[in-house]
C-alpha cells in the first residue's frame, strides 16, 4: 500500500498536478486505508507481565568517608628529625622498630615525629636563667625592704620620743616605701621570667608530636629533613582515622529529590572495587548547606555503614538507591509499554476509530499537556497483539522504579505479551525515483 501511495503521488507530480493536490489525494488515500484496514507490515517487541516485587529508589553517587578523621599538626617551626617507633608492628630482628607510616596502628600518647629542638633548646635554657636571676633579685631586694622596714619602725620610737628629727623620719619613711614598691617590682618581674621559662619549655614540648586519639594513619604528609612551618594554619603532618570498622557514604541529592529523603531510610549501594557485592547502610544526616553547581542545587546526605569485614576504603566512589517505597509480588509491566503509540495502520479495525480519535484530541499546548497529566497520571494503555494487529487495553498504574510500573487495575495478566515496539518490515518492491541519477553498472 505504501509503495502504491507513492507511485501514484509520483505520476501526479510528473503528469503536473499541483503539490497541493498531491498531498490532498495521498491523504485521503490513507485515510481512507486506515478505514477500511489492511495488513499490517511490522512485528513486534513484546515483554511478558510479571508478578514480583517492586522497590522505588532514588538514584545517587558519593564518597566513602571515615566517620571520625584527625588532622594532627605541628604548633611551632622546625625540620623533621625523626618519626616515631610503630610500636603496635612488633620489633624488628634487630629489637628495634620501623617508623609510623602509612596504615599504622597508633595509639593515644604515642609519638608520631620529632622535630630538632635545638634551637628550642637554646631558648629555654636562656629562659631557665633570666628566670634564676630574676628570682635572685627578688631575694636581694626582700631583704633591702626588710632592712627599709626595720629602720622606719626605728624612726617611728625615735620620732615619738622626740628623739629624731623631722627630715631623717620622713627619708626613712620614704626608703621603706621605694624598697616595698622594688621589691614588688622585681616579683612581677620573677613572674614574667617564670612565665617565659613555662612558655620555652612549652615549646619545646611542642617539637614531639604525640597522637591525640587511637587509630589508623590516613596519610602521612611530611617526610625526614622537611621543615614544617607553623603560621596562621598549622601545618598538616598526618591524617588518622579513628575507626575505620565504621564508614560513612556523603551523597549529592538533588533538590527535586530530598523530600523523599528521611533520616534512618534504608539504602543500598555499591563501589566499582566489588560490583557484585551490595552494602546496607542508613540515612545519619541530612546537612542543610546546600551546594549549586550550574544553577542545580544538591544537598549532602550522610549515610552510616558497617565496614567490620574492612572491604570499603576511604574515598571509594559508591552508586547509592535509597529506598523510598516497596510493593511485594506485584504485577509489573516495562515502561517502555506504557510509552508506546502505535501506528493508526496497526490498530485493530474496531479501535481504530477511537484510536484516530484521541490522537486529535491530544493536547497542544504546554498548559493543556499538564492538566491532561494531571488528570490521568494514573491511567495509562498498553497494547496486545491480535491476529496481527494491536488491541489496547486501560490500565491504572502505581508505584515505578524507573523501568517497571505496577499495575493496580486492568485486563492484565500474568504471562500476558505487551507489545514495548515494533520492527518495521523491509520493503522489498523498491520505488524508483524519477529525480535519482541513474548510474550503469554493467561492466565493459
Amino acid at each position: 500500500m505504501k509503495s502504491l501511495l507513492v507511485k501514484l503521488a509520483l505520476l501526479l507530480i510528473l503528469l503536473g498536478a499541483g503539490t497541493a493536490a498531491v498531498v490532498s489525494m495521498t491523504g485521503g488515500l490513507s485515510h481512507w486505508y486506515l478505514r477500511l484496514g489492511g495488513t499490517p507490515s511490522a512485528s513486534y517487541r513484546t515483554a511478558p507481565v510479571v508478578r514480583e516485587n517492586l522497590l522505588a529508589s532514588i538514584s545517587a553517587s558519593g564518597t566513602v568517608e571515615p566517620e571520625d578523621v584527625i588532622d594532627v599538626g605541628a604548633q611551632v617551626v622546625g625540620q623533621i628529625k625523626e618519626f616515631g617507633p610503630d610500636l603496635e608492628a612488633g620489633p624488628l630482628p634487630n629489637g628495634s622498630y620501623r617508623p609510623v607510616d602509612f596504615r599504622s596502628r597508633v595509639k593515644k600518647g604515642m609519638i608520631l615525629a620529632k622535630l630538632d629542638d635545638a634551637l628550642f633548646k637554646a631558648r629555654q635554657d636562656k629562659a631557665q636563667a633570666d628566670a634564676r636571676s630574676a628570682e635572685a633579685h627578688v631575694r636581694l631586694l626582700e631583704a633591702k625592704s626588710h632592712q627599709a622596714e626595720r629602720d622606719w619602725q626605728r624612726a617611728q620610737e625615735l620620732h615619738g620620743r622626740q628623739a629624731m628629727s623631722n627630715q631623717d623620719y620622713d627619708t626613712a619613711h620614704t626608703t621603706f616605701l621605694i624598697a616595698k614598691a622594688d621589691m614588688e617590682d622585681a616579683r612581677a618581674a620573677a613572674n614574667g621570667a617564670q612565665a617565659a621559662l613555662n612558655e620555652a619549655r612549652q615549646n619545646m614540648e611542642y617539637t614531639t608530636i604525640y597522637c591525640p586519639v587511637v587509630g589508623e594513619i590516613l596519610d602521612r604528609r611530611v617526610n625526614v629533613g622537611q621543615t614544617v612551618v607553623s603560621g596562621l594554619n598549622a601545618p598538616s603532618l598526618f591524617l588518622i582515622a579513628t575507626d575505620l570498622r565504621r564508614m560513612q557514604v556523603w551523597a549529592s541529592i538533588n533538590e527535586a529529590d530530598i523530600g523523599q529523603i528521611h533520616e534512618g531510610q534504608s539504602v543500598r549501594f555499591t563501589v566499582d572495587a566489588y560490583p557484585n557485592r551490595s552494602f546496607e547502610g542508613v540515612v545519619s544526616q541530612i546537612r542543610l548547606n546546600a551546594n549549586m553547581t550550574q544553577n542545580v542545587v544538591t544537598y549532602t546526605v550522610v549515610v552510616s555503614t558497617d565496614n567490620s569485614p574492612g572491604l570499603l576504603k576511604p574515598y571509594m566512589t559508591a552508586n547509592l538507591q535509597f529506598k523510598v517505597e516497596e510493593r511485594s509480588t506485584v504485577l509489573q509491566v516495562p515502561n517502555s509499554a506504557l510509552r508506546y503509540r502505535p501506528q493508526a495502520q496497526l490498530v485493530a479495525a474496531d479501535c481504530r476509530d477511537e484510536y484516530l480519535e484521541s490522537l486529535e484530541r491530544r493536547p497542544s499546548t504546554a498548559k493543556d499537556k499538564n492538566e491532561a497529566t494531571n488528570e490521568k497520571k494514573d491511567q495509562a494503555t498498553v497494547w496486545e497483539r491480535d491476529h496481527g494487529f494491536l488491541r489496547p487495553i486501560k490500565v491504572r498504574i502505581g508505584l515505578t522504579d524507573g523501568n517497571m510500573t505496577e499495575i493496580l487495575e486492568g485486563e492484565v495478566r500474568e504471562g500476558d505479551e505487551v507489545v514495548t515496539g515494533e520492527v518495521h518490515a523491509v520493503d522489498n518492491e523498491g520505488v524508483n525515483n524519477p529525480f535519482t541519477p541513474k548510474f550503469n553498472s554493467n561492466k565493459k
